[in-house]
């Protein structure tokens, strides 16, 4: 598997405009995307430092996701996402390696990213995605 970067770094919290002014006006970072994904039941908000990105989720429904991850383990880094060139291969191989997958196919995430994620199981308890951007 070909990782090219650190993509982002996932972190779930309750209150995304809480969230959104201590990464502004304590860290002194600028939040250049909100976006609302339904299937995922999630809201986020990016912020950029170097090359890397900080992604805020809040959760749209407390059944959702997020909503389960901050009701069993509170706010904080839910996960850590790779690029990778080509994701379906990356996922297959993956697999080859007795992985356990989360995503067997990749689906579209936020950014217009195909995204899949494997199990933190399997990963040193880390929930760890894999992102592509086909735009590119």
């Amino acid at each position: 598997m070909k990782l090219t970067h650190i993509e982002h770094i996932g972190i779930a919290v309750v209150n995304l405009d809480e969230a959104i002014s201590y990464y502004e006006n304590v860290l002194g970072l600028k939040c250049y995307a909100l976006e609302e994904i339904k299937d995922q039941k999630v809201k986020t908000a990016f912020f950029k430092i170097g090359q890397t990105k900080i992604e805020l989720l809040e959760s749209t429904d407390p059944e959702g996701p997020i909503g389960k991850f901050i009701e069993n383990k509170g706010q904080g880094v839910h996960h850590i996402a790779f690029a990778v060139d080509k994701i379906e291969e990356a996922l297959i191989e993956a697999e080859s390696k007795n992985i356990k997958l989360i995503n067997k196919t990749p689906r579209k995430g936020a950014e217009g990213l195909d995204i899949a994620f494997l199990h933190p199981k399997s990963t040193m308890g880390v929930l760890t995605e894999l992102c592509e951007d086909k735009n590119k």
